[in-house]
């Protein structure tokens, strides 16, 4: 059995799509960290290899760290990288707006499709829990979380999309015998 701490990285305050821009995360909130790291239990830590998930993650490290893992970054948002979904409409209505309401094989102009990511971000979960970790804390981005949240609770990628997943917030997942358990989402301690 293997249970998968998954917490979303701090604010990087920015306002448009931030995929595979590497931004640093606000850690400011030291209460929030101090809860965070609390609910934690003593295991390793991997996070994405963006600025923002590593700064996390080293806030958070109780025991040791893994190597940081480029297949847990964010979505790739190609050309629409840090721009606004009001930005991205006025060039490309129909499609931004087909890539969140039926996600799937879509991507934005030089980026990941949504079913691109689950691919990159299933593969790279299956490692890890192949590896026999009772515990491990990974520290990434809103679409890895949410790629393991339609994972677990075997929804479409549209209902996935509708899921909360804030910063600083911890989804908890088990994986038993090759059945996948969502026991918190979305919690901020």
């Amino acid at each position: 059995m293997t249970r998968l701490w998954l917490i979303r990285h701090g604010p990087t305050h920015a306002k448009g799509m931030v995929g595979w821009t590497d931004l640093p995360a606000d850690l400011s909130d030291t209460a929030q960290i101090a809860r965070l790291r609390a609910a934690l239990p003593d295991a390793p830590v991997v996070s994405s290899d963006l600025l923002r998930a590593v700064q996390t993650g080293d806030v958070l490290t109780p025991v040791s760290r893994l190597p940081h893992d480029p297949q847990l970054r964010e979505i790739n948002f190609g050309d629409w990288e840090n721009l606004t979904f009001s930005q991205v409409e006025l060039g490309a209505p129909d499609h931004i707006r087909a890539y969140y309401e039926i996600p799937g094989d879509i991507a934005p102009p030089n980026g990941e499709s949504w079913n691109a990511v689950c691919a990159r971000v299933n593969a790279a979960m299956d490692g890890y829990v192949a590896r026999g970790h009772a515990d491990l804390i990974v520290v990434a981005h809103y679409g890895v979380v949410l790629s393991q949240v339609q994972r677990t609770l075997k929804i479409t990628p549209y209902a996935a999309f509708a899921q909360r997943i804030e910063n600083l917030s911890l989804t908890q997942i088990t994986v038993e015998n090759g059945d996948w358990r969502a026991e918190i989402i979305n919690h901020n301690p």
